[in-house]
């Protein structure tokens, strides 16, 4: 029996410009692409209308589409990586299994067993840079440290950014080397109703970016009522767009736009360097004797958007029926949850993670830890967003928040849940304890 090499799809889910899937199908051994709904992750969540898994299925439909007409397949499996591997391995002979890092605790651990079981199996395994552009080590200070603020790490990024970083795999050039469909079982991809979920009516955002907004990005991104942002960060989360090609981009268009994208590479630094905040743990460490209030029913109008802050309420309202929130409301409402109602930065990490399109461990976990002050490179503890003021300056005319808040006006509009200045002084009261 004729040797393949398989590569395991997971968050780079497309052909073009894919490091791992180049490498193996440079080494010219056959390749029969693979992907995994892992139960693992699955089974924990707890929403079965969840947007993310329609839209990993729905892409890979296109993908296998697409490979199909190159005369190939994908190989789509429901069950865990300890549970496929084995079954792989059986059926075919495998000289190496390809793949792109990832950087998140389980995905770390996933992939050390996976390679540690196809290796003992005399396999190879080999993990590529993908979706980053500069990863674990490679960006440190002159003292050879992780950088936790990113102004430093921002500068020193693009000092050492060179067309090399950005220059995009030729998958292309080696698509014969791709499986022929006839020479594999036909595997359909599992149904979302199979592994327990159930479709949702969304229309998800292109990943075509709209380089004319990029013009005006620095100067409309923060106003939400603007369709001033590129909406790409679903297709960067799960890798159908290239982060490389949208470097490329950014540095022919907007440096505003480009710093955005250097953001993500500092998270996936610090979620590399510093595990110990995948363990829930703060940052800095003090915050971790915060006294909270995790008033459950507050913590539910938040949820619900009946804060009785429209700017807050329309965040919220938008998230709970897109999947997304635009970033500067993203800071107002986490701002409002930890800082007004004294509730712990995790309660929101979480609901955000069940509820976001583009729920990303690493951006969503430094975001919020910035937002409470116990992160790196946060926003002081005394930095408490005014809601008003803040909706003066980014939506003065209220046409996000009539858009997501119609009932603003009315008799069912709640009244606030909190006084800000009363909330001020309470939060400052609380950090000043823990920070003394």
């Amino acid at each position: 029996m004729t040797s393949i090499s398989l590569f395991w799809f997971r968050r780079d889910l497309r052909l073009s410009d894919n490091a791992g899937l180049y490498h193996a199908l440079k080494s010219g051994i056959p390749v029969l692409p693979i992907f995994i709904f892992d139960k693992n992750i699955l089974d924990k969540l707890s929403n079965k209308q969840d947007r993310r898994v329609q839209f990993i299925h729905q892409t890979l439909t296109n993908l296998k589409a697409e490979l199909e007409a190159l005369g190939s397949t994908l190989h789509v499996f429901y069950g865990t990586p300890e549970s496929v591997f084995p079954q792989l391995l059986d059926k075919y002979v495998i000289d190496t299994v390809y793949t792109n890092h990832d950087y998140e605790r389980y995905a770390m651990e996933r992939d050390d067993m996976v390679q540690e079981y196809v290796r003992s199996e005399g396999v190879g395994f080999k993990s590529f840079k993908d979706q980053v552009i500069f990863e674990k080590n490679e960006i440190l200070s002159k003292s050879n440290e992780s950088y936790t603020v990113f102004t430093p790490y921002m500068k020193k990024w693009k000092s050492v950014l060179t067309s090399f970083h950005t220059k995009a795999y030729p998958t292309e050039l080696y698509f014969a080397n791709l499986m022929h469909a006839s020479e594999v079982d036909r595997v359909d991809i599992p149904d979302l109703e199979t592994m327990g979920f159930v479709k949702n009516n969304i229309v998800f955002p292109s990943k075509e970016l709209n380089v004319n907004l990029l013009e005006k990005y620095a100067a409309q991104r923060d106003f939400p009522a603007l369709d001033a942002t590129s909406r790409l960060s679903v297709h960067l989360r799960f890798g159908t767009v290239s982060i490389r090609a949208l470097v490329r981009q950014a540095l022919a268009s907007s440096e505003s736009w480009l710093n955005e994208l250097i953001w993500r590479d500092f998270y996936f630094n610090i979620v590399y360097n510093f595990p110990h905040i995948s363990e829930g743990k703060s940052f800095r460490p003090a915050y971790d004797r915060m006294e909270w209030r995790n008033n459950k029913a507050e913590f539910q109008a938040w949820c619900e958007g009946r804060t009785g802050y429209p700017i807050v309420d329309a965040g919220m309202r938008e998230l709970n029926a897109t999947g997304f929130m635009h970033n500067r409301v993203r800071m107002i409402v986490a701002s409002f949850l930890v800082k007004h109602l004294v509730i712990d930065w995790r309660w929101g990490e979480a609901y955000f993670a069940e509820k976001l399109l583009d729920f990303d461990f690493a951006a969503n976990n430094g975001g919020w830890q910035w937002a409470a002050g116990s992160g790196c490179d946060a926003a002081p503890y005394f930095r408490v967003f005014n809601p008003t003021l803040q909706t003066e300056k980014f939506d003065k005319q209220l046409s996000y928040i009539k858009k997501w808040v119609p009932d603003l006006n009315s008799f069912s509009y709640p009244q606030p849940l909190v006084n800000h200045e009363f909330a001020r002084k309470r939060i400052l009261d609380v950090y000043q304890k823990i920070l003394k």
